[in-house]
């Protein structure tokens, strides 16, 4: 036994799995890790209170994470609780301007408090904002096109307040970064005429990794990553690879957006982006600091692998 009481076969392999993270430790160090929190991992109480050691154990090694979150069902229940109707086109909730003060008032309320508080808890130091403060994330009124059953034309549906992200201001995260902070981002962001807009989480995700140039974009899902015809995961593709697959169909239904969004981001600077498997505990940790990583890597043609 060692003297805390640990039996010495545990003892020893907590310190061999802490000296094999070593090269991991180095090549991470004093970069910048983007991580979409959201889904199931958010919604279980314990994979929620090891996600937020997780990102402070990040912080306290040299890494700087930044923390992206949704709240899609917080956002149902208040709207339930408001007897507020909502609807979805392509999976966006239409939000006209009773609904997106109550997004904001979620959002930037008690969830991003409670995500920042599960950090802080673990020991690190997190501050909770949204795309609006300091001018984080601009964004412009999304447009999208369905077709009409009854005419075969595709028509523009009014989305009412949902925008996409078309500026991104880093040295707002630079800023708290350096300060030894963890920015943790509610996706609500203020447009260019004094707006404010619902933005998807992963798509602000995605845009943050580019514009900060991070090492990795994690993107916490309910899904192992991508899978092959036959089921299996695929560990690793190029950006090229990953469109192919979008062509062919092998990457289908809910995980094209998902995919699209890290492609963006590595075109736009990220080194590259995995969709993580978010309901197995220490998902970060086992993509970051093993050599098999966890989920599907994309990363640009020239990019190293993991």
């Amino acid at each position: 036994m060692t003297q805390e009481g640990l039996p010495m076969a545990d003892a020893l392999q907590q310190a061999t799995t802490l000296a094999g993270a070593l090269p991991f430790l180095r090549r991470y160090a004093g970069d910048t890790i983007v991580v979409k929190y959201g889904g199931h991992a958010m919604g279980n109480p314990e994979l929620a209170e090891t996600f937020g050691k997780d990102i402070a154990l990040l912080k306290l090694v040299g890494i700087n994470p930044v923390v992206v979150h949704g709240g899609g069902p917080q956002i149902n229940q208040m709207l339930e609780r408001l007897q507020v109707k909502s609807s979805f086109v392509d999976g966006l909730r239409v939000t006209d301007a009773s609904a997106i003060d109550i997004i904001e008032m979620v959002l930037c309320g008690s969830v991003n408090k409670q995500v920042a508080t599960l950090i802080n808890e673990a020991g690190a130091l997190a501050v909770g904002i949204s795309g609006k403060d300091g001018g984080l994330v601009r964004a412009s009124k999304l447009e999208r096109k369905v077709k009409n059953p009854a005419t075969g034309k595709f028509e523009t549906v009014d989305l009412g307040f949902v925008g996409e992200p078309d500026e991104i201001n880093p040295q707002v995260l630079y800023a708290l970064s350096g300060s030894g902070l963890i920015p943790v981002i509610a996706p609500v962001a203020g447009g260019h005429h004094g707006e404010t807009f619902n933005v998807n989480a992963d798509t602000v995700a995605g845009a943050i990794a580019g514009a900060v140039h991070a090492s990795r974009l994690l993107m916490l899902t309910d899904v192992p990553g991508v899978l092959d015809e036959k089921g299996k995961l695929i560990p690793e593709l190029t950006a090229e690879e990953a469109r192919k697959g979008i062509e062919s169909g092998m990457i289908s239904g809910g995980m094209i957006p998902k995919v699209e969004t890290c492609l963006k981001a590595v075109q736009a600077g990220a080194r590259a982006a995995v969709i993580v498997n978010g309901k197995v505990p220490h998902a970060c940790l086992l993509e970051l600091f093993t050599q098999s990583g966890s989920g599907t890597l994309i990363r640009s043609e020239n990019a190293g692998r993991r």
